[in-house]
């Protein structure tokens, strides 16, 4: 360090002898340093634009990742590895600056001790101190607050690295080196202050020539780059509905699960459930294995109200756990077990990913609708599960058309039924007498964009009210839990009418059984329904629900566009006013539309009163078939 002040001192001694003035020496002083640190500049701005570049990869790398903070920084250390980059480069300039600063100040100090040089310059003393002096100088700190305001908005505007950053990571910056450069100011020489906004200000006109030397836009592809933090964003606000802290019991309780799930070694079989409401669909397949074997079920749900838990207390062949949506990302990566069954379309698509932990893990879908998979599930939405079960012949060869179209791996389609569809009808057959002398109507819209509820639910209860039937609407799942502001209005409007109620509560079918006639757009609610009570449906001719644009590439028509009208009856929006006389005609008719059900039924169900037997079947022996394996590869290694 005493040998570089020497090397500065002697500088800014040959600046004076040429300027003949101590202030524009240091204007000349500050110019020369920015031009022997250009090359260092530039080799900054070429390692920034490396990390800007690969920050797709690293957003991608997260997303794949997610919340797994080991296994990123492991994937993130061997990418800046096989790209050169250096994360400290950055820094560089900052701390030349700094080793700078400290040294000009002691330079100066020098300066001012040396009677030969004159320190006037613009009319200031370079060597006074604001805090000191106080008049006039006060504009001193307040130049340099401002030249670094100046350096700061340029660079989050056209620094490579910097503009890329978070606001609050720019505008913390900016407050930051605002606030200290007017604190410095305050404390230090004028003529350190002249070098402090000389520099800044030189800093700006290098930025703009470093961007056009080295051009970003020429190395980073841009696009790119926002749809990876789009991905990234979205996973990142999973869960941010509901505010959660340190001390929230369902917080507590979702670690504790957590760090249980993956004490426990050697899992075979898991379960995953969204919400309470999905275990209908595993019911069936759960009983049958629990009274015909000793397999331990792993069953994680995002639900910390999950019927589960109290059923687990009983069973002790369940395990239940919490995890919430979050969390549920970095499970599903480490997930260590034989197979993983769930309801959840979109694996590996969306947020939740296949394990990387074990390769060798059956991932398998059960249903939870009896319609067509090709036109209401996303693009791709089935492509990553292992085996699919599936509730008809539609379905099956919706996937295999898929499979063809696509050119993907051939998947296991169990010809298995529906398993809620059994349930349904046995609980159905003690209280048919009674459901069907009742006038009641079910109203049981879908999810999607322009649903009944979206659309004209106020408008279709207004039709049907006082018509002499007892109306219930039953909005989706998802409707409630996005939109409780909307559903808590609703229940407040409809509250004083006798004959209307809205249910919010899906634990139960009790209220599908006692219904009369059931109202819906493009629900899979209306196959459930029909095929139970074998009564009609009327469908509102909502915008069709349509989430894979590619459905007709596979060829097949879609059972829920062709089944309609032929188990019931369709109006469209503008038709409301008919909606009464129409479910009139329906109930006259009651007869004629049970037999045609029960055709349908017939051909597009497979396996009516056995599916859960079969499921479950298919699960036991698949599990032994990898229990068998396992210790073939035991003795095979022995040998």
């Amino acid at each position: 360090m005493h040998i570089l002040y020497q090397v500065l001192e002697r500088i800014m001694y040959e600046c004076y002898c040429l300027c003949h003035n101590y202030g524009y020496a240091i204007l000349l002083f500050t110019l020369l340093s920015k031009i022997v640190l250009l090359p260092l500049s530039i080799w900054v701005q070429k390692n920034s634009i490396k990390m800007v570049r690969m920050q797709p990869e690293i957003n991608f790398m997260k997303a794949e990742y997610f919340g797994d903070s080991d296994k990123i920084a492991q994937e993130q250390s061997r990418l800046f590895k096989e790209e050169r980059y250096h994360p400290l480069l950055s820094v560089v300039p900052l701390a030349v600056q700094v080793v700078l600063l400290a040294l000009l100040v002691n330079v100066l100090k020098a300066g001012m001790e040396d009677p030969k040089i004159d320190m006037d310059f613009l009319g200031l003393q370079l060597g006074q101190v604001p805090a000191h002096e106080g008049g006039m100088l006060l504009l001193s700190p307040v130049a340099a607050g401002i030249s670094a305001w100046i350096l700061c908005m340029a660079q989050n505007a056209s620094n490579v690295l910097q503009s890329e950053q978070a606001k609050w990571n720019k505008y913390g910056m900016l407050l930051l080196s605002v606030a200290l450069s007017v604190y410095l100011g305050w404390f230090v020489s004028v003529g350190v202050v002249v070098y402090w906004v000389a520099s800044n200000l030189m800093a700006v006109a290098q930025l703009y020539l470093l961007n056009w030397l080295v051009n970003p836009k020429k190395y980073i592809d841009y696009k790119k780059l926002e749809d990876s933090r789009q991905i990234l964003a979205k996973l990142e606000n999973i869960g941010r509905k509901k505010k959660r802290s340190f001390i929230d019991p369902d917080s507590r309780r979702e670690k504790e699960d957590y760090k249980r799930f993956f004490s426990v070694v050697n899992k075979h079989l898991v379960f995953y459930s969204e919400s309470s409401g999905f275990y209908k669909y595993y019911q069936g397949i759960i009983e049958y294995i629990l009274d015909h074997t000793n397999i331990m079920i792993h069953y994680i749900t995002s639900d910390p109200q999950d019927v589960i838990f109290e059923l687990s207390k009983t069973e002790e062949n369940i395990r239940a756990y919490y995890i919430a949506e979050k969390r549920l990302i970095t499970l599903m990566m480490k997930m260590d077990a034989d197979m993983v069954v769930m309801t959840m379309p979109d694996l590996e698509s969306y947020h939740i990913k296949r394990s990387y932990v074990r390769k060798d893990i059956e991932y398998l879908y059960v249903q939870h609708g009896m319609g067509s998979v090709n036109m209401t599930f996303r693009k791709g939405a089935l492509d990553h599960f292992d085996t699919v079960l599936c509730v008809g012949k539609h379905q099956k060869e919706e996937v295999e058309k898929t499979e063809e179209a696509y050119g993907l791996a051939k998947k296991r389609l169990l010809e298995c039924g529906y398993p809620l569809l059994d349930e349904m009808r046995r609980e159905y057959g003690y209280s048919k007498k009674e459901a069907g002398a009742k006038k009641t109507i079910l109203i049981a819209p879908s999810w999607q964009e322009g649903n009944i509820v979206e659309s004209c639910l106020e408008g279709l209860l207004d039709c049907l009210m006082g018509s002499g039937y007892h109306v219930t609407v039953r909005p989706h799942p998802q409707h409630v839990r996005h939109y409780p502001d909307q559903m808590g209005q609703l229940v407040k409007k409809y509250e004083a009418a006798p004959d209307i109620e809205i249910q919010t509560d899906f634990s139960s079918n009790q209220t599908v059984f006692e219904a009369g006639m059931l109202v819906t757009d493009w629900s899979d609610i209306a196959y459930e329904y029909a095929y139970t009570t074998c009564r009609p449906v009327l469908f509102i001719n909502t915008p069709v629900k349509i989430m894979n644009p590619e459905y007709k590439r596979i060829g097949v028509e879609p059972l829920n566009i062709w089944v309609r009208e032929k188990i019931g009856k369709v109006l469209e929006p503008n038709e409301l006013a008919l909606a009464a006389s129409t479910i009139g005609g329906m109930f006259d008719s009651m007869d004629e539309y049970a037999e045609k059900i029960r055709k349908i039924v017939q051909e597009y169900v497979y396996h009516p009163g056995t599916s859960a037997q079969v499921a479950a079947e298919y699960i036991i022996g698949r599990l032994l078939e990898k229990a068998e394996e396992r210790k073939g590869g035991v003795k095979n290694s022995k040998r």
